[in-house]
């Protein structure tokens, strides 16, 4: 009998029969693994499991804690999740209306109101379909066959996406009698997806629960954001009364030639946001600061020199002060062994301190600018005094932890944490990622300000979100104002710059997989002319 040699990511080397399925080898692998195995690549490309081996080769197997498997195990979740609850309540119908920090936001709709003895019996309905291993089928189905099955089923939203592509073939997958589909690969069956949670918050919506790479494979607890979930709501509301509630009816403004229009108001909603914050703080008399957090491509910079012009409209006088100038010298980081510049320990805290202390009680301060070649701080030549009606912006990754301004008094500060929240639904069942969404700015900005390549950019990119997870995220609830900073139209301007450079990532890269997933994932919105957008508009931090 012929045999091909497999290698795995561990290393290790076997023999199989040519002709084996990447399904059965995955099987004897999977006595190897800590963890499920969801998926699986061959040179860098994620194969089907039902894919016959005829060669040697190396396949990289996929569970939750690679980010692309991640993808996959909440993609399953979700189908399972809309396949029991239409199981138990036929009439209703499920919207997938954005991410949470650890879960997916869902609702409910139509004349069923949900009780919480209404979740227990979904969850129940999905546990059976994990327990029996229904097998989760990919198709490969005909676009026009695909455009007329959502046009059936009353959903003109996909069968507009649909119609949209340049394939003539769609991957469509089937749960028992239901299909549907999620831009990214499923398993392809049902037990490995069986750890999960279903919080219901009231008014017919469930917040689903999972684990992730942080949390090590155990589902963890739901922390409730209202402010968060209230800034979600209020987009999806503005959305509905400019009557694009979905990707296809921006589509159609930007095919009707009415996309102009569309992002001056954007933009006119996110300045009145700002002024509204900027309002709030000047009402505040004994604030002395304001402190500025949120993840990376955020708009942090942009947001900040806005909040401070609005800021010196009211009579205020902001001064901007960066939290990074505070990194401790080279001298001081080695010897106080910091790991990296993400902790909150590579900051020099009793400079920083005593700097804002002084300010706050009307001395003169030179402040420090801070040399990432020497790694050094210097003091700049000009002092900086507040005076009555002056109010300090510190902007920075750890301001919304008190260990940041720990000798500085509550009464003082103001905390603003910002991120680009899309409540625009791709369809009922897709929505925008907010992680997406800052990936897409960081490749367009790297690319443009430092040459960095597309595969360096997302290599990096998993560090990055680890330091959000580790030093941003678990603040959030103490901000007294979130901003958010996306527009719904963004994608189609983002999509002229990062598209070519997307294409440009290799199948011999290990990043090749990531840079497909967000090619299709653009691929549904049109195009958008950066001539649109201002001059001071967030989205010229990173197209330039």
């Amino acid at each position: 009998m012929q045999e091909i040699k497999i290698k795995f990511n561990n290393g290790k080397m076997k023999q199989f029969p040519v002709n084996t399925t990447v399904y059965e080898v995955a099987k004897y692998f999977q006595k190897e693994c800590s963890t499920d195995i969801l998926g699986a690549r061959i040179d860098n490309e994620i194969i089907s499991m039902d894919t016959e081996i005829h060669h040697d080769c190396t396949i990289d197997f996929i569970d939750i804690n690679d980010p692309y498997g991640y993808r996959m195990y909440q993609a399953a979740l979700k189908f399972i999740f809309e396949v029991a609850a239409k199981e138990v309540f036929p009439e209703i119908e499920i919207h997938f209306l954005h991410s949470v920090p650890k879960g997916i936001m869902a609702q409910i709709k139509g004349n069923k109101n949900i009780i919480k003895e209404d979740i227990s019996q979904i969850k129940e309905a999905m546990s059976k379909i994990i327990l029996d291993n229904e097998p989760i089928e990919k198709l490969n189905i005909l676009k026009k066959d695909a455009i007329k099955y959502f046009r059936k089923n009353n959903q003109e939203e996909k069968a507009i996406n649909i119609h949209n592509t340049n394939k003539d073939i769609v991957n469509i997958y089937k749960l028992k009698n239901h299909y549907n589909y999620y831009y990214t690969d499923m398993p392809c069956e049902t037990k490995k997806i069986n750890k999960f949670d279903l919080v219901y918050l009231g008014k017919n919506k469930i917040v689903i629960v999972y684990p992730s790479t942080r949390t090590d494979g155990s589902v963890p607890e739901y922390v409730h954001y209202d402010n968060i979930i209230t800034t979600f709501q209020e987009g999806e509301k503005w959305l509905n009364m400019m009557q694009v509630p979905f990707l296809s009816d921006l589509n159609k403004l930007i095919s009707n030639s009415k996309i102009e229009n569309f992002i001056k108001a954007s933009e006119l909603t996110f300045n009145d946001h700002i002024s509204e914050v900027a309002k709030i703080i000047s009402q505040q008399p004994d604030l002395k600061m304001v402190l500025i957090s949120g993840p990376s491509s955020s708009g942090k910079t942009t947001t900040t020199k806005r909040l401070s012009s609005y800021l010196e409209t009211l009579g205020l006088h902001p001064i901007p002060i960066s939290v990074d100038d505070y990194y401790k010298d080279e001298e001081d980081y080695k010897k106080d062994k910091v790991e990296n510049y993400e902790v909150i320990e590579a900051l020099d805290l009793k400079v920083f301190n005593e700097d804002i202390n002084q300010l706050i009680e009307g001395q003169e301060v030179y402040l420090p600018i801070y040399d990432f070649i020497s790694r050094k701080k210097t003091r700049v030549a000009q002092p900086v005094k507040m005076d009555e009606k002056s109010i300090l912006l510190l902007e920075g990754l750890h301001c919304l932890n008190d260990e940041l301004t720990k000798d500085i008094e509550n009464k003082y500060k103001y905390k603003i944490y910002l991120s680009p929240f899309i409540p625009l639904a791709i369809d009922r069942h897709n929505y925008v990622s907010t992680v997406d969404l800052r990936l897409l700015r960081r490749i367009t900005r790297d690319n443009r300000l430092r040459g960095t390549d597309v595969s360096e950019t997302i290599n990096s990119w998993q560090t990055v979100r680890d330091g959000e997870e580790k030093y941003i995220f678990p603040y959030i609830h103490q901000a007294d104002a979130v901003i958010n900073t996306a527009y719904a139209f963004e994608v189609g301007v983002l999509k002229v710059f990062v598209e070519p450079l997307l294409y440009s990532v290799g199948l011999d890269s290990p990043y090749y997989e990531e840079a497909r997933r967000l090619i299709n994932y653009i691929q549904g919105f049109l195009p958008i002319s950066s001539e649109f957008i201002s001059k001071d508009s967030i989205l010229r931090e990173f197209i330039g």
